[in-house]
């Protein structure tokens, strides 16, 4: 299928709610919060954009690294490639609703196993969202990870429970989430989390346990006191708060303190393998991508979702290449050039 094809048909079939822009940048969809935009002057998800971009890439072309392995595990899970669909739900409030959650979600979930990584799928305002995610990720053998909303526990708790049942191999809260203006629209009680209250979610479950929504030193340090598996260094794309720094600028410090205690994961402006390997060498173990899935899912359902993921294969084995890494565990700062 081509790309070029998948991105025209997302532009008609997202009803406005994305415009598909040459560059995935938030600048021409600042403020459309619901939509697919940043919140207020988007200029959180902008600088997940600038962040990535103030790297650039040391070229390197007398090495071994001719067949690179672009392959990981996580979480016990062989992948592909150190990818995965980030939980993005929401047709009917973010995507335009032209279609279904179930027809989203389906293709979202269908096109990474096809194309060997896996998805994850998400919590929303509309309680019917999850369950639908959880009945489509539970056909699908429960390859992939649930993230709830930060509700009050009890709920949390609940919801990771349905998780289990429909068989996910790992389940996650996305707590940055407890600003998101489309909860509160809906009269929905999400929150912050004490160190006590994140413990006490974690024990809930003998599944690997996701922290998303990490942005500081102090709150990773935190994560790890209370026993997650893993974090996602994420400022929700920019959709909760102005003026955060990009994801790339405190993922480095992030990694130095933690790397080793957790998996530690990024979300923020990933959009090529090229970023891909910037996350990598920055100190993330893998990489959510959520926006780019949107475009893929809508513009050629299932077929679109795989091609896209081979394009990013594709964009990551070159550039190991051309920057002398055998493996992804390879991948470190020494070939990243900043100026």
């Amino acid at each position: 299928m081509d790309y070029k094809e998948i991105l025209k048909n997302a532009r008609e079939n997202l009803n406005n709610s994305c415009k598909v822009c040459p560059v995935c940048n938030g600048v021409a969809c600042a403020g459309q919060v619901p939509g697919m935009g940043g919140k207020g002057n988007a200029s959180s998800f902008k600088e997940n954009i600038n962040a990535l971009n103030a790297y650039k890439l040391n070229m390197k072309t007398i090495h071994s690294a001719k067949d690179p392995d672009i392959s990981v595990e996580l979480f016990g899970k062989k992948m592909s490639l150190p990818v995965f669909a980030a939980p993005v739900s929401g047709t009917t409030l973010n995507m335009g609703g032209k279609f279904t959650e179930e027809e989203y979600i389906s293709w979202v979930i269908n096109g990474c196993l096809d194309a060997g990584i896996y998805p994850m799928v998400g919590d929303t305002a509309v309680d019917s969202f999850l369950i639908t995610n959880l009945e489509q990720l539970e056909k699908s053998g429960g390859n992939g990870i649930a993230f709830i909303k930060p509700w009050k526990n009890e709920s949390v708790i609940e919801k990771i429970k349905l998780s289990e049942k429909a068989g996910a191999y790992a389940v996650g809260m996305d707590i940055d989430a407890c600003g998101l203006i489309t909860l509160a629209l809906h009269g929905k009680p999400v929150m912050p989390k004490t160190v006590e209250e994140i413990k006490e979610i974690v024990h809930s479950t003998n599944l690997p346990f996701i922290l998303k929504g990490v942005m500081t030193v102090e709150d990773a340090e935190f994560a790890v006191e209370a026993g997650v598996s893993a974090i996602v260094v994420s400022n929700h794309g920019g959709r909760v708060l102005e003026e955060t720094p990009g994801v790339a600028q405190v993922l480095p410090e992030i990694a130095q303190k933690v790397k080793g205690k957790v998996t530690i994961l990024a979300d923020g402006g990933v959009r090529t393998g090229v970023d891909v390997l910037k996350m990598i060498a920055l100190g993330a173990d893998g990489v959510l991508i959520g926006r780019p899935f949107v475009t893929a899912s809508f513009g050629g359902e299932r077929e679109g979702v795989k091609t896209y993921i081979e394009k990013l294969k594709g964009e990551l084995k070159s550039a190991m290449v051309l920057t002398g890494c055998n493996s992804i565990d390879e991948i470190n700062s020494n070939i990243l050039y900043k100026f």
